[in-house]
């Protein structure tokens, strides 16, 4: 009998490995062949951009070591995607979905993937993206990149798959993988987690390092686990957090990491939390049938003990309006990120990525690159702007001390429940945590999430109330991809 990958977790697939069903190369074999035949083919889900071509060894070695030693822990041999802007001294390029960076190697490991591969798990390949994180132009659909075209939606092609990470989110959904890697700006681990029907976590700003992954906004960018359950999205929490002294962001997590955030898988998390709910703004974009599903939801953490607090409204959610701190801090990181790869980089600036796309148009402009311009043109790179300084200064204001924060203790609350990713404007800007869950399906068959934030490294108690919430609804089913074998 053949092992069921379909939807496959991280423990069952330990299981199969250490009784013999299954080894790790005959895994990465079995995604491939998913990969070839449902992403690659038909009406192309387009949701990988590069395979790792030593994966099988890779693999092969890992099943070596586990009959002659016995696995490192739960992430050995376990294939794993990250996205296309995370730093991987290999066979693979780092181009963030751009033709300009297609012949760009990393000379160097991102932190984070040293520390996958000393926990033993097996990149399998690079995730496609929206193109620099959705910030090359305006009106980029979700999910375009000018070197791996769009990634559609399992679910429903004609929606959005949600960016940037969104071969990152759709890779796990269609089961191309066993958990990925994202990074988020402002709701792109989020925003793709709620469209795939996946857990997405948006760790603080400070609890994973950032080194070598390239960059859009120095203030607000992180990497997180996208998983199909939250047991296997904590246990790639477990293995991306450590301590990075080249990241500055990291020095706020000292003694607040843990060492096991298992610890706080608690079906009963729910039980006795204060919920807040922000119903005023955040609701507007709702559908009816959105708003069905989020207050069926919310039925249910009750059912289950919860104590929600409704509305409980973020008194600044009107005030936090454009901010041009992504704009001045892009440049300025790219051209720091650019100027490590080395002299025989294909680009070193990101005037030098303006100029490749000028020179290859087809290719490269059919959606433009009008935010790169803006931010070659209209800033300065290094951060002397006024309104620059003013709006960080403004969005730690609204965003923290006197919007989740103040929130927070006026209701003594533990966590705040946006529907979607809706809360993203503000937990972003905030740096703060947060999780979506799989909350149901619209009729034609769209996902919808709820999101769980709190204050800075609040991870704990987000991890128990989304546990709770998904182990009492189990609302999360695999795409069929019949119409597209």
């Amino acid at each position: 009998m053949s092992f069921e990958i379909v939807e496959a977790t991280i423990p069952n697939i330990q299981a199969a490995l250490d009784s013999g069903e299954i080894t790790s190369k005959g895994l990465v074999l079995i995604y491939l062949n998913r990969i070839a035949s449902m992403d690659k083919l038909g009406l192309t889900i387009n949701s990988i951009l590069e395979i790792n071509p030593d994966a099988l060894f890779i693999a092969d070695s890992l099943d070596v070591e586990r009959a002659a030693q016995g696995p490192r822990g739960p992430m050995h041999g376990i294939p794993i995607l990250l996205k296309d802007n995370i730093n991987t001294a290999d066979k693979m390029h780092t181009s963030a979905g751009s033709l300009a960076l297609a012949n760009s190697y990393a000379g160097k490991d991102a932190f984070i993937v040293q520390r996958l591969r000393d926990a033993g798990a097996i990149i399998l390949g690079k995730a496609n993206m929206t193109e620099f994180a959705n910030f090359m132009t305006q009106n980029m659909p979700s999910g375009y990149s000018s070197r791996g075209g769009q990634v559609l939606n399992p679910y429903n092609i004609s929606t959005p798959t949600g960016g940037s990470s969104a071969g990152s989110g759709v890779a796990v959904a269609c089961n191309f993988c066993t958990v990925s890697v994202g990074t988020e700006t402002s709701g792109s681990i989020l925003n793709p987690g709620n469209l795939s029907s996946t857990i997405g976590i948006k760790p603080t700003v400070g609890l994973i390092s950032r080194t070598g992954i390239l960059p859009l906004s120095n203030s607000q960018d992180t990497a997180g686990p996208m998983a199909r359950t939250v047991t296997d999205a904590v246990l790639l929490l477990n293995v991306l957090v450590g301590m990075d002294a080249s990241d500055p962001a990291m020095g706020t997590s000292l003694g607040r990491q843990c060492e096991d955030y298992t610890e706080f898988l608690n079906k009963d998390g729910l039980n006795g939390a204060r919920i807040g709910i922000p119903r005023d703004y955040y609701f507007e974009e709702l559908t009816d049938e959105q708003l069905t599903l989020f207050n069926h939801s919310v039925d249910i953490m009750r059912q289950h003990g919860a104590v929600i607090i409704d509305p409980a409204d973020i008194k600044t959610a009107r005030e936090i309006k454009y901010s041009s701190v992504v704009l001045n801090e892009f440049k300025a990181s790219l051209n720091a990120y650019l100027s490590q790869l080395g002299p025989d980089a294909p680009v070193r600036t990101l005037k030098d990525i303006i100029e490749f796309n000028n020179k290859h148009p087809m290719e490269t402009l059919k959606y433009g690159q009008t935010l790169l311009i803006q931010a070659e043109y209209n800033t300065s790179g290094t951060l002397t702007e006024p309104n620059y300084i003013q709006d960080r200064a403004l969005d730690l204001k609204l965003c923290q001390q006197e919007g989740i924060d103040a929130v927070m203790k006026e209701f003594n609350l533990d966590a705040l429940l946006f529907p979607a990713d809706f809360g993203s404007r503000i937990t972003s800007r905030a740096g703060y945590p947060s999780i979506v869950v799989p909350a149901g399906y619209t009729a034609a068959g769209v996902p919808f999430g709820v999101t769980f934030s709190a204050q800075a490294y609040c991870e704990p108690m987000l991890i128990k109330l989304a546990y709770s919430f998904e182990q009492h609804t189990q609302f999360r089913k695999a795409p069929s991809l019949k119409s597209f074998v």
